[in-house]
């Protein structure tokens, strides 16, 4: 074995002893939270999800029934986990294997199983299109959007995403939207309407806003910047009006070619009006610039 094979070894050995059982427990039920968003409201009305689960339920309409949409999903989405497993890591491809695994099993349970008819429309939404296209886009959102957060994929194509994107010169975020268009034109072909491509556009969309607010927060956190002559005041006021940390960089000023201080401080979006106003009774000089803060967490947490 070579010294690169070794490391490659030891270094997926190490990322295996961080997996956590919590995340798992996480990630089944964000599989089934996905399963029961595509088979229940998208599948029965022939909409398509986007990447391999979209392209999954295309091909088990081809099959005709002869291979189920559950055993599309590990057919081609192992092999592109598998592919991703070096650029990726040992970790995030275990959790993505057992969330695809987990998706795959619940589909088929709803599907063949559970006394449930998914065979010609939606349980709860009948034929209207529209409602099975916000309602199959949101839950299964909220399903890849648990998994993202919890340290996997439910998709191949992400992956694939994150491996070509940069050769083709492209961002991880147009790779996937070029497939999802490819795919729906396909599909259009395919079929031979437009319709149900056209309304799984709008599928695509509400997963997509879904996975933003599922993976960032519904409350995004702001972070603020604050040159000021009066860091320890501002500071101190801050600190004590909300009760959390701030933390003080050194700066030189570039036209001044002084001395300056920059206070770091996150804030939600209810409590800027109110900095804004201690800040400048303090250093009514200051200047701030305020930007979006996408996660707050601790390094333990």
């Amino acid at each position: 074995m070579s010294k690169k094979t070794n490391g490659l070894l030891k270094k997926s050995i190490n990322e295996l002893k961080t997996l956590k059982w919590q995340n798992f427990i996480a990630l089944f039920i964000a599989g089934c939270i996905n399963a029961f968003g595509v088979t229940v409201f998208l599948a029965p009305v022939n909409l398509y999800d986007s990447g391999i689960s979209g392209t999954s339920i295309l091909l088990s309409q081809l099959a005709n029934g002869h291979v189920s949409l559950s055993l599309f999903l590990l057919i081609l989405n192992v092999p592109l986990f598998l592919f991703g497993l070096k650029k990726q890591g040992a970790a995030f491809t275990v959790y993505s294997l057992f969330t695809v695994g987990i998706y795959s099993f619940a589909s088929w349970m709803i599907t063949d199983i559970l006394p449930i008819d998914v065979s010609i429309a939606s349980p709860l939404a009948g034929q209207d299109l529209l409602l099975c296209a916000l309602f199959g886009g949101i839950i299964s959102g909220v399903g890849s959007g648990l998994t993202i957060r919890y340290g996997g994929a439910i998709d191949g194509v992400e992956v694939m995403a994150v491996i070509f994107s940069k050769k083709l010169g492209l961002t991880v975020g147009t790779f996937v939207m070029i497939y999802n268009v490819i795919l729906y034109v396909v599909c259009g072909f395919v079929i031979d309407s437009w319709i149900l491509p056209l309304y799984s556009i709008v599928t695509y969309a509400a997963g997509l806003k879904t996975v933003d607010f599922v993976v960032e927060g519904f409350d995004r956190s702001k972070s603020v910047m604050i040159i000021t002559d009066k860091p320890q005041e501002i500071s101190d006021a801050l600190i004590e009006a909300f009760e959390c940390g701030t933390t003080k960089i050194s700066a030189k000023g570039g036209y001044s070619n002084t001395d300056k201080t920059i206070i770091y401080f996150v804030v939600n979006r209810f409590q800027i009006a109110r900095m804004r106003t201690i800040i400048h009774q303090i250093d009514p000089k200051a200047f701030l610039t305020i930007s979006e803060v996408a996660d707050v967490f601790k390094a333990n947490d």
